[in-house]
């Protein structure tokens, strides 16, 4: 059995977890914290798990024994996880961290974006980024595990195969991505209220989204030549879900596209390739752990789009979190996590 900390138990990748932990058979979660409703049992804010953890209720952070804890989830805000990292670390506890702490190698990189000094550089550069599909053995060992944004994950499963094959201009790659308002947390903001969100749609994030450098990042670590990447990020008016469009530039027209992404993502239990001519949905998805990616090369043309769906909440934060934690403490990596999306 894992015991479990969550420190920051009551925004929407909180009671995701623990949604996705009261049905997983190794988990146990001792401990929920939460500085503004210590005191508060989960089921009183979140009726939806009561049978669940009528007994759980959330505690001041610093009165929490999460040394006793096998991994802590830090479903936080950025720089919380590396100001508590060493010592837990030290105590023998791992870490998968929810936001940025821990994503981002380079640390000019990360306080430029982040506008935080970095606490911990030194287990920064050990940290492991969480994303199974690209790092599955590195994660098995990992002390510390940063879980990837909701945006990178999907810009990279579409990505990646085309920039390890070698067969698209990685300088000129495009995300066109669209986000549920879940994505932006669960916190009172003008642009989140029903009648800003709904009926509407648009883009944010233009100039410049914290998400960028962590996703080139990435791709560069997979591709051959320098990337470069134009994202755009959009508000979508619903709850869940992540829509990537991407487009790259064959630079060979002689690659089957479809093979190539049934063969890089064969085996992958939270990876689905659909066959020739879909186009997946955002509802697809609602709920699971599982990105559905759909690869298309309109007219048989040097252009490849890719359009990958997932669920911000479940492949996009804490079921990839919890997918990071079966492989670092051995067990299969999809105890917990076979559930069937819901539809409608």
């Amino acid at each position: 059995m894992v015991r479990i900390g969550i420190v920051g138990g009551t925004g929407y990748t909180g009671v995701e977890l623990l949604r996705i932990l009261a049905s997983h058979p190794e988990a146990e979660v001792r401990a929920i914290t939460s500085r503004g409703d210590a005191g508060t049992r989960v089921i009183d804010m979140f009726a939806s798990l009561r049978g669940h953890y009528d007994a759980l209720s959330f505690t001041a952070p610093d009165a929490t024994d999460l040394k006793a804890c096998d991994v802590v989830f830090f479903a936080t805000p950025h720089g919380v996880a590396m100001a508590q990292a060493r010592e837990l670390v030290d105590a023998g506890v791992r870490i998968i961290d929810l936001a940025a702490d821990f994503r981002i190698r380079d640390v000019a990189v990360f306080e430029k974006w982040y506008k935080l000094p970095h606490a911990c550089p030194d287990l920064l550069a050990e940290a492991v980024y969480g994303l199974p599909e690209f790092h599955r053995d590195a994660i098995r060992n990992a002390r510390i595990v940063g879980n990837p944004g909701c945006y990178p994950t999907s810009i990279q499963l579409g990505l990646i195969p085309l920039l390890e094959a070698g067969v698209v201009d990685s300088g000129h790659l495009i995300a066109d991505c669209k986000s549920g308002a879940s994505g932006a947390g669960r916190k009172a903001e003008v642009g989140l209220l029903l009648a800003e969100a709904s009926d509407n749609f648009k883009a944010y994030g233009v100039a410049g989204h914290r998400h960028h450098p962590e996703t080139v990042q990435e791709l560069a670590s997979r591709s051959r030549t320098p990337v470069n990447l134009v994202f755009t990020p959009h508000l979508l008016p619903m709850i869940r879900g992540i829509h990537s469009t991407l487009y790259a530039r064959l630079t060979t027209r002689d690659v089957d596209v479809q093979a190539l992404f049934d063969r890089r993502y064969a085996g992958e239990p939270f990876v689905d390739v659909m066959p020739p001519g879909s186009t997946p949905d955002t509802r697809s998805v609602r709920g699971s752990n599982v990105a559905r990616i759909a690869v298309h090369r309109p007219g048989n043309g040097d252009m490849v789009t890719v359009i990958v769906v997932e669920d911000n909440l479940v492949k996009g934060a804490a079921g990839q979190a919890v997918q990071n934690m079966n492989l670092m403490f051995g067990l299969p990596e999809t105890v917990g996590l076979t559930a069937a999306p819901i539809l409608p």
